[in-house]
C-alpha cells in the first residue's frame, strides 16, 4: 500500500496491549501548538531552517546520546512540524555510546552493565577494557524497566529539551505516531518524508493563510 498522509497522519490511539518499547521502526509526526511556523520556511521546494528550527534539528540529532537504544532514520524539520523515523534497537555500539568509550561489567547478578573505564574504580581495576581497547564492541544492554526506553519517553524528552531552549508554549500536546511494519512500507515513509519540503503546499499542516517570504 502506498503511504497515504490522510491515513497515516491521523492521530494514533495507541494500541491496547502494544509493547511501545519493543524493537521496530515507528514513524514520528511532532506538530507545533496551533501549526504555526516556528521553523522556518519553504523556498523552492527546500526547508530553510531559522534559529528556531536549528535549535530544534539539533535536539533530534542529539536523541541517540540521551537514549543510546534508540537509532534514527530519515527525518526532516519543516515550518510547523517535525517528520521522523525513529528504530528502537536491543544493542548498542559500546564505544560509542555517548561518545565514551564503554566496555561491559557484571553487576554481580549475571547482568551486564555499561561504565566508561575511568569510572569503574576499583571493581575492575586496570584489567578493564583491554580485551576491547581500539575495537568495536557490540554487546546486548540489559533491557531497562518502566517508561524510559518506550517512544512517548523519547518524544518526550525530545519536546523538554527544545522547550527548555527555546521557551514558551511550542508544541501541540502528544504526537502522532505510525508502526512500520515492513520493507515497503518503511521505504514509501522514507520517500514521503524525503520530497516532503517539496510537496509542502499540498502537505495537510500546510496553512493557506502562511505567507511565505519572498
Amino acid at each position: 500500500m502506498p503511504y497515504d498522509p490522510a491515513i497515516h497522519h491521523r492521530h494514533s490511539i495507541r494500541l491496547k496491549g502494544y509493547d511501545y518499547s519493543q524493537e521496530g521502526l515507528y514513524f514520528i509526526t511532532i506538530c507545533c501548538q496551533g501549526r504555526i511556523c516556528r521553523f522556518g520556511k519553504i523556498k523552492d521546494g527546500k526547508m530553510i531552517l531559522n534559529d528556531a528550527g536549528n535549535i530544534a534539528q539539533q535536539c533530534w540529532l542529539d536523541i541517540p546520546q540521551h537514549f543510546p537504544h534508540a537509532e534514527l532514520h530519515e527525518y526532516v524539520v519543516m515550518p510547523n512540524h517535525i517528520h521522523g523515523i525513529v528504530e528502537l534497537t536491543e544493542t548498542v555500539a559500546v564505544d560509542e555510546c555517548r561518545g565514551e568509550k564503554f566496555f561491559a561489567h557484571d553487576d554481580g547478578r549475571g547482568e551486564k552493565f555499561f561504565a566508561p573505564k575511568n569510572e569503574c574504580g576499583e571493581k575492575c581495576g586496570d584489567e578493564c577494557g583491554k580485551k576491547y581497547e581500539g575495537e568495536k564492541f557490540f554487546a546486548p544492554t540489559t533491557r531497562p524497566r518502566g517508561a524510559s526506553r518506550t517512544i512517548g519517553s523519547i518524544i518526550r524528552g525530545f519536546k523538554i529539551g527544545v522547550t527548555k531552549q527555546l521557551g514558551g508554549s511550542i508544541w501541540q500536546r502528544n504526537y502522532y505516531e505510525h508502526i512500520i511494519r515492513n520493507e515497503q512500507a518503511h521505504q514509501n515513509i522514507s520517500d514521503y518524508i524525503i520530497h516532503n519540503p517539496e510537496t509542502w503546499r499540498n502537505d495537510k499542516f500546510y496553512k493557506i493563510y502562511y505567507q511565505e517570504e519572498n
